[in-house]
């Protein structure tokens, strides 16, 4: 640990005595904001209970094959993504989607369908019918909703119901292994739902818009969390389970006494500001002594199931290429996984030479109950759903399951009131902040936003 009762700040805050800000957590966005907090000459200390950082972000290479646990890629959506890597002199280390990943398959009656990429191929596609198509037309014409709309209820109303089957229904799945019914149209997709008011509708809004790049790094996208813990060197502990924050002084100039286990022996530590970076179910529990209410709210944060299957192949088991990003099962279809991403026709590197892999995702708020079935059901399963979409000849070479009990925040209908109370915490707490996939977004870029925005305020924190 370092010596937090010494510490000198270049940006400001240089003093004898002056306190570490402590982060509880080391998954994207807290290990970003303790980058950035360190970066500022502001003395930092990173808890993480698990064994590694990155949180969700893992990465593995075995026997020549590397896949994800969580994310697979991340899209280039805030220049914060560059400047970051440039930070950590790992631009080098980027890759972005290959050419052919660009094509993008719809399952629809059980066959692969491409999503169309331009205006002429929108009008040939099978995908939706004459009559769904000519929809599209009234969408720029369409108002407000005058009360909160669950994205389904808001895709019905501007774009009509065969959008959201075979457009929307899916790419939900994909993002959020989420059900489109229950998400909020205003908390889940913000960015989407201000286009109505900014550009008078969802096509004119989206033309505004500049495409994202998709990118994944050499060695996979463990490689930007494991290079940032390098980088913090002392002032990150793993297995160090924070346990609670007990405000010490409160007024103009807090302090957080923080409780934390390492290797198994108690420990505290005070700090001038405390950045709760976790889960929402493990933030819960560390603030439950000062603020029950407010753990009750975070425990209602909803994290469905989700399995991720990665088999690998030789590439001629397959009976149809790999041309593209993958595929999307949308809900309309019954089936029982939430799509499948082509691993090795995305990235560079993902599987030996002559084989192919791929990562298939089971469970969701779609169909909890698919994410917990044991290996083998797990295994049989996939093969059931892959085979007879991609011509699989034969059983795979190569398979690892991942389980994830508690996959990813579901910004349901009444979020915004949980963001609300959020906010009362941290008004009432002066000095503590939220900073996690729960508040401002679940995208890598997101996360990166929320770290950048928590530092500043912090930095005007201190100051004060």
């Amino acid at each position: 640990m370092p010596d937090h009762k010494m510490s000198e700040n270049p940006g400001g805050r240089s003093k004898a005595g002056a306190l570490p800000v402590v982060i509880a957590g080391a998954g994207i966005s807290g290990l970003c904001a303790a980058h950035w907090l360190k970066k500022a000459g502001i003395e930092v200390i990173v808890l993480e209970k698990e064994a590694e950082a990155g949180g969700a972000m893992k990465s593995r290479r075995e026997q020549g094959w590397l896949y994800e646990l969580g994310p697979n890629s991340a899209l280039e959506t805030t220049p914060l993504i560059e400047q970051l890597l440039g930070e950590l002199s790992i631009l080098d280390r980027r890759v972005y989607a290959q050419a052919g990943a660009a094509r993008r398959y719809i399952l629809k009656n059980g066959k692969l369908t491409p999503i169309p990429m331009n205006a002429r191929s929108f009008i040939l596609s099978p995908l939706w019918s004459p009559k769904g198509k000519l929809r599209l037309l009234r969408e720029p014409f369409i108002g407000r909703a005058g009360e909160e709309e669950s994205v389904a209820d808001f895709v019905r109303r501007r774009l009509g119901s065969e959008m959201l089957d075979y457009a929307v229904n899916p790419f939900v799945s994909g993002v959020y292994a989420g059900d489109p019914e229950k998400l909020s149209a205003r908390s889940a997709f913000p960015k989407m739902y201000a286009l109505e008011s900014k550009h008078g509708g969802l096509f004119k809004g989206l033309l505004a818009r500049r495409k994202a790049k998709l990118f994944s790094l050499r060695e996979g996208m463990q490689s930007l969390p494991a290079t940032i813990a390098v980088s913090l060197g002392e002032s990150l502990q793993l297995n160090a389970p924070v346990e609670r924050i007990v405000p010490m002084r409160a007024g103009r100039f807090p302090v957080y006494t923080v409780s934390y286990r390492s290797e198994g022996k108690p420990g505290t530590v005070d700090a001038s500001a405390v950045v709760l970076a976790a889960p929402a179910p493990a933030a819960a529990g560390i603030i439950r002594p000062i603020d029950p209410e407010m753990a009750k709210t975070l425990e209602s944060i909803y994290y469905p199931p989700l399995a991720v299957a990665f088999s690998g192949f030789r590439s001629d088991q397959f009976l149809r290429p790999l041309d593209g990003f993958g595929y999307l099962v949308p809900g309309i279809e019954h089936r029982r996984s939430l799509g499948s991403i082509w691993s090795s026709a995305l990235f560079p590197g993902r599987a030996p030479a002559g084989c192919s892999a791929l990562t298939t995702f089971l469970g969701g708020a779609r169909q909890p109950e698919w994410a917990k079935l044991d290996d083998w059901e797990l295994r049989a399963t996939v093969m059931d759903e892959l085979r007879p979409v991609l011509n699989i000849v034969g059983e795979p070479l190569f398979s690892r399951i991942t389980r994830w009990e508690r996959a990813i925040p579901q910004y349901n209908l009444g979020y915004h009131r949980i963001l609300e109370s959020i906010d009362r915490f941290e008004q009432n707490y002066r000095g503590a902040f939220i900073c996690a996939n729960y508040k401002g977004g679940i995208s890598v870029g997101a996360c990166l936003v929320s770290a950048q925005q928590v530092v500043e305020r912090i930095k005007e924190h201190l100051k004060s």
